[in-house]
């Protein structure tokens, strides 16, 4: 599988910002990003222990719509597991890839601790901007050093359980990722806590160097292993689906060529987005 996938790495970096160009574009694919897991629960209990992992038997308990204005990221993993199974079977090299690309965001998305919770951007907590910092600017800053060597994939039994444990890792990580904040800025006059950078032709003010190393500091490099997590977590589902669909022989697959109505597919979304008809909107998920 190594072989296949490095030889399309570019196609794979291209893509996976495919969901989030759909977000604002294709109805129903926002809630695919997060689950504000905690929106379940009154305080003292584990929304783990309320929530059916079963979609169906989440369903019959919440209904679909309520899943659904509260987000299905794990149960969307799951999904789309199942996709790329059928596109291996298939040998659709293009499919296998596309949806290869969005497994990777989702799995991405659900190891973001600020993706399983309501207070998202800190919007409760007089935090905002906090979804950026710990996703985007840390990362920014840091990610150069971090360690991406994290050993073989695992075939998952049950993938949808697996999906679940790193949704709740997840969550178990979200007061750490408010409290070390809201501890730091009291601690930090606005002056340090901010600076001012120039991007292109533009002078933005972010989070300031100073801060944002304390703060992963305070957090003992919980975004290194988030993201160390998610890549194992990939892999494994890759090879997952790959086994499932009966170990297809990936060598005698051609080129990512997509139909002229996939072709089509894709030049209309990105028409969309780079027209300006894809407007982000407050919430980050």
């Amino acid at each position: 599988m190594i072989g296949f996938f490095k030889k399309h790495i570019e196609f794979l970096t291209e893509h996976a910002v495919d969901p989030d160009k759909r977000r604002y574009a294709v109805e129903g694919e926002a809630p695919r990003h997060y689950i504000d897991i905690d929106h379940y629960a009154h305080e003292g209990q584990d929304p783990f222990e309320l929530v059916p992992q079963k979609w169906n038997d989440a369903i019959a308990k919440f209904s679909e719509d309520t899943l659904q204005a509260y987000g299905i990221v794990p149960w969307h993993v799951s999904v789309t597991m199942r996709w790329l199974e059928e596109a291996f079977r298939q040998g659709d090299t293009y499919r296998i890839l596309r949806t290869a690309s969005d497994l990777g965001h989702y799995v991405g998305d659900a190891h973001v601790p600020l993706h399983t919770t309501e207070n998202y951007n800190g919007q409760m907590t007089n935090q905002k901007g906090i979804h950026g910092f710990w996703e985007s600017r840390v990362p920014e800053l840091f990610a150069e050093d971090y360690d991406y060597l994290v050993g073989k994939a695992d075939y998952k039994e049950d993938a949808l359980a697996f999906i679940w444990t790193e949704v709740r890792k997840s969550h178990l990580a979200v007061d750490s990722v408010l409290s070390f904040e809201k501890t730091l800025t009291e601690t930090t006059s606005s002056d340090k806590k901010y600076g001012v950078e120039s991007r292109g032709t533009a002078t933005i003010q972010t989070y300031s160097y100073e801060f944002s190393k304390e703060y992963s500091d305070m957090l003992d490099n919980m975004i290194e292993r988030r993201m160390r997590q998610s890549i194992i977590s990939l892999g494994s589902l890759w090879y997952t689906a790959w086994l499932n669909a009966g170990q297809p022989d990936l060598d005698v697959l051609g080129n990512a060529l997509p139909s002229e109505e996939q072709l089509k597919e894709e030049k209309d979304l990105d028409n969309k987005f780079n027209g300006g008809e894809i407007k982000g909107r407050e919430h980050p998920h």
